[in-house]
């Protein structure tokens, strides 16, 4: 599981029928200070997330899993919605 941020959506009239009725959103993966880290990409929103809200997102076998009933071709999936995030700096550190 990854840490991100959507930042848009997608809309795709044709696409795997799969897919249809499911939305697609833009995720930024982010760094645990939650700086934007790599390239955004594209995953189907298992549970209703929203533009500029921070998630858990998984990628590959784990996100065809996680929306498994699609049983569709996916490679990432949002499967959380952040409510808050508590980050022990001190225990992160390498002693």
């Amino acid at each position: 599981m990854q840490l991100g941020r959507v930042v848009g959506t997608i809309v795709a009239t044709r696409k795997d029928e799969r897919l249809t009725g499911n939305k697609l959103m833009i995720t930024q993966p982010l760094s645990m200070e939650e700086k934007p880290i790599g390239q955004p990409l594209i995953a189907v929103d298992t549970v209703g997330a929203g533009i500029g809200e921070t998630v858990i997102f998984a990628t590959g076998t784990a996100a065809r899993h996680a929306a498994e009933k699609l049983q569709s071709p996916i490679d990432a999936a949002i499967i959380g919605i952040v409510d808050n995030i508590d980050v022990y700096k001190d225990l992160m550190e390498d002693k």
